[in-house]
């Protein structure tokens, strides 16, 4: 990914009318896919590129979900915003995660029931306890052009709500800055299981909580559909402008 920055990434293709991949998010997964499969040969892997990998799914609970570039539009256009995102689940339970953001060479980890780290050191959520004290992010669907949901309502919901809203274009990243309290809340609709896994495992051993839009824990497989992490203080807050719509309180001067 370095090698490639900084210029054209290697030739671009589009999965879609405005979702990107380049040679380094293949060159990254096969590098990533080749070390798993070594170290864990019983294991299934599964790359956002290439598909599954490894043993096959139904002979081992164990599948790493690998999203080897986050923020393929970033890169291609040379903004340095971008991570590489591996996580390992068994069944329904996610068992690690791990973020590395090759700008900053922050690599943030997370073990179930072992906390959070930003190399090797523990992190916590922010202790911001209001909504309207909280600074936000968010980004848009890929099928945006086309499809109406496109997540312009709930922005302006937010906007009207918070500190402010950030659109940074990489939602393993946002869910890292939740985690060591940069951001206070990330929420996102129509990613996949691959984007989410470790950044939401990273939130959660940091203290924080995530959810879909009803406040519940969906199946990994829709992990991602609509995501809801917060430093936890202001959870039921975020919830009810998702329930209530416009109808959801609004601060009061001076708050």
């Amino acid at each position: 990914m370095r090698r490639y920055a900084g210029h054209v990434a290697g030739k671009i293709g589009y999965k879609g009318v405005v979702d990107l991949v380049t040679d380094a998010d293949r060159e990254a997964e096969a590098y990533i896919v080749t070390a798993l499969a070594r170290a864990f040969p019983g294991h299934h892997i599964h790359g956002e590129e290439g598909g599954g990998s490894g043993a096959p799914p139904e002979e081992t609970p164990y599948a790493w979900h690998i999203d080897p570039l986050d923020g393929t539009t970033n890169y291609a256009h040379g903004l340095p915003q971008y991570t590489v995102s591996v996580a390992l689940a068994a069944a329904e339970e996610i068992l690690l995660g791990v973020v590395y953001d090759p700008v900053r060479d922050d690599c943030f980890t997370a073990a179930r029931g072992m906390g959070a780290h930003r190399n090797g050191n523990p992190i916590h959520v922010s202790r911001t306890p209001k909504l309207a004290a909280a600074l936000v992010a968010s980004g848009f669907p890929y099928d945006r052009w086309t499809n109406e949901d496109d997540n312009i309502a709930e922005w302006r919901r937010f906007m009207k709500r918070t500190q402010g809203v950030r659109r940074l274009g990489s939602a393993s990243l946002d869910l890292c800055w939740v985690a060591i309290g940069w951001l206070d809340l990330f929420w996102e609709k129509r990613l996949s299981p691959w984007d989410v896994m470790a950044g939401a495992l990273i939130v959660q051993e940091a203290g924080g909580r995530v959810t879909d839009f009803d406040g519940q824990w969906p199946p990994l497989a829709q992990l991602g559909a609509r995501v809801l992490a917060t430093n936890a203080l202001i959870h039921e807050e975020a919830l009810a402008v998702f329930r209530l719509g416009d109808a959801a309180p609004l601060p009061s001067k001076g708050t």
